[in-house]
């Protein structure tokens, strides 16, 4: 009986998002705290934007799971955003931007999810069981739409 083997090497959890795809499995740039409150930045004194960034990077706030990317590097110590999503004290991951191959995903939790392809198609999966593997290449999880949760991407 045929069976499916899927060995991924990375993993990153999945922030679902109607404007901003899935990181690359690349890895982390940068994570760290914010140190002041600013509209649309990513401060943090203790950063080294300079050399770890580039514009399109997806900044992650990991204290209330926001999303956001990179649209300007202001100085080693401020990026500028695309959402308002940091604020003094909370915690942030900085991945490379997007790739376009995409990714499989584990859902953790039972619900809909639903996804853009790699080929670019919108696709809503319908009560996808907890513990099951999408074996679909996918670039992005929307928020609207998507209600399991635990969603993992792996490569």
């Amino acid at each position: 009986m045929a069976y499916q083997k899927l060995q991924a090497g990375q993993a990153i959890a999945v922030v679902p998002s109607d404007t901003i795809s899935i990181p690359a499995a690349g890895g982390v740039q940068q994570s760290g705290s914010a140190t002041a409150t600013t509209a649309n930045k990513l401060v943090n004194s203790a950063g080294a934007f300079t050399t770890t960034v580039s514009v399109g990077d997806i900044v992650i706030n990991t204290t209330d799971g926001t999303t956001a990317t990179v649209t300007a590097i202001d100085s080693d110590t401020t990026l500028s955003i695309s959402a308002n999503i940091m604020a003094s004290g909370e915690a942030y991951v900085i991945y490379a931007a997007a790739e376009e191959n995409g990714c499989v995903l584990y859902v953790g939790v039972t619900g809909d999810v639903k996804v853009k392809t790699a080929a670019g198609n919108d696709v809503v999966f319908t009560g996808v069981p907890a513990g099951s593997f999408m074996p679909v290449q996918v670039t992005q999880v929307f928020a609207t739409g998507t209600t399991a949760t635990n969603i993992v991407a792996l490569w």
